[in-house]
């Protein structure tokens, strides 16, 4: 019976980040973010033409934390509105 209750959790958050309001927001905090920080950290590696599949891979994740974060503080804040109550 608890996995059903951890099933029923996971999939209301992933309805409630999958929001279009939601998503226009965490896609937007993720491509600034990411390009910030790939930019940072992998740009002269890219201009120079010596990027290998493990620099893309970083790239990518310089896009994927970003959004994963965002996403994890809106449940956060979502879970302190609900136990706050009305």
């Amino acid at each position: 019976m608890a996995d059903g209750a951890a099933d029923r959790g996971w999939r209301s958050a992933l309805a409630y980040c999958g929001r279009p309001e939601h998503l226009r927001r965490t896609v937007r905090i993720a491509l600034v973010v990411g390009a910030v920080l790939t930019a940072i950290n992998q740009l002269d590696v890219i201009l120079r033409g010596d990027a290998s599949t493990a620099v893309w891979v970083k790239c990518g994740m310089n896009f994927v934390t970003p959004f994963i974060v965002s996403n994890l503080g809106l449940l956060s804040g979502r879970r302190s509105k609900a136990s706050a109550g009305p």
